[in-house]
């Protein structure tokens, strides 16, 4: 039975034409900065968003934690939504390792987090308090995707409180493509942007943390100290490049299939959330593991989770969304 996997965009496989082009990648050293494929990802990257350097790292997780500790000290802190990859999802890791405060507030309805209680959140210099170095957004956030003129009134927030503004742009191109813009329009508000190529773009390993040439440079020195040094990465970083050349653009295939799958469940009598991107919410609440064991049963991995996320990407095409759309009526039924 064909598996139709619904959990997130990282289960994606690498396509044929990325594997062919991770076979033909040119090798070299990267942690002595000779790899060439490496270089051209990053040189690409720091092009095509506004930066002036940028750094292949493995994962995600990693280039956030770089991005913070490269921007903020030891006893510093760092204002971020609570539902916010880096302060809830990446196992502590500004705190643990990078000794940085987190300092959380509740996030809006759309995704964003509400500049009145961020600047409320802002603490004065005082010796009481740590130094505030830094906001931290996240776009997509839950599926959702920030507006522009939401992120300029944060960099102008930042400008005004002297903060660094950072970018976890995990789904990044998900948003420029939704929107309909060059990504460069989200990330020339920022002054660090991390983008994963492992999720809805289909590579199977890597994200990017791009900067100035002195933030990347701290970046670099702390990559090597957290153990994200890798020698021929040029194999992983050739997949990102497919990924970018090849694999932006159809994103809206996925927007609309989560759309279609929304609507659907909507009309079935589900309670859906509004669907901005490749992210489908739905209210399941005790049912959810029963759900997650009916829909199994035909081949349709799910979370079990009583507000049930489920992700389009590349390797889940319209019929199967159909497929889906059966399962949960037969559930209902």
């Amino acid at each position: 039975m064909a598996v139709i996997d619904l959990r997130s965009d990282t289960v994606t496989q690498p396509t044929a034409g990325m594997r062919e082009a991770m076979l033909a990648a040119e090798l070299g050293d990267d942690v002595y900065g000779e790899d060439p494929t490496v270089n051209r990802l990053e040189q690409h990257l720091a092009f095509e968003l506004g930066f002036a350097s940028a750094l292949f790292v493995p994962t995600g997780t990693m280039s956030n934690l770089l991005g913070l500790m490269a921007h903020c000290a030891r006893g510093d802190e760092y204002i971020v939504g609570q539902q916010a990859h880096t302060y809830k999802y990446e196992g502590g890791g500004a705190a643990v390792l990078g000794s940085i405060q987190p300092q959380p507030i509740e996030g809006e309805a759309d995704g964003s987090l509400g500049l009145d209680k961020v600047e409320a959140a802002i603490k004065q210099d005082d010796f009481h308090f740590a130094h505030t170095r830094l906001l931290a957004l996240e776009n997509t956030m839950q599926g959702k995707v920030l507006p522009l003129d939401y992120l300029a009134a944060a960099r102008a927030l930042t400008l005004k409180h002297g903060l660094a503004l950072h970018l976890d742009g995990a789904r990044l191109y998900n948003a420029a493509v939704r929107q309909g813009v060059a990504a460069r329009e989200i990330t020339r508000h920022f002054d660090s942007v991390s983008v994963c190529l492992s999720k809805g773009l289909g590579a199977p390993v890597g994200s990017v943390l791009c900067g100035s040439a002195e933030m990347i440079g701290k970046a670099r020195r702390l990559r090597k100290m957290v153990g994200g040094g890798m020698r021929q990465a040029g194999v992983l970083a050739a997949a990102g490049l497919y990924a970018l050349e090849h694999q932006v653009a159809r994103l809206a295939e996925d927007h609309a299939n989560a759309e279609r799958l929304g609507a659907a469940l909507s009309e079935l009598g589900y309670g859906v959330e509004p669907v901005l991107s490749n992210m489908v919410y739905v209210q399941i609440g005790e049912r959810a593991g029963a759900l997650k064991a009916f829909c199994a049963e035909r081949g349709i991995r799910l979370s079990a989770a009583p507000r049930l996320r489920m992700v389009t990407h590349l390797d889940v095409s319209a019929d199967d969304i159909e497929q889906v759309i059966q399962a949960f009526a037969a559930f209902r039924r």
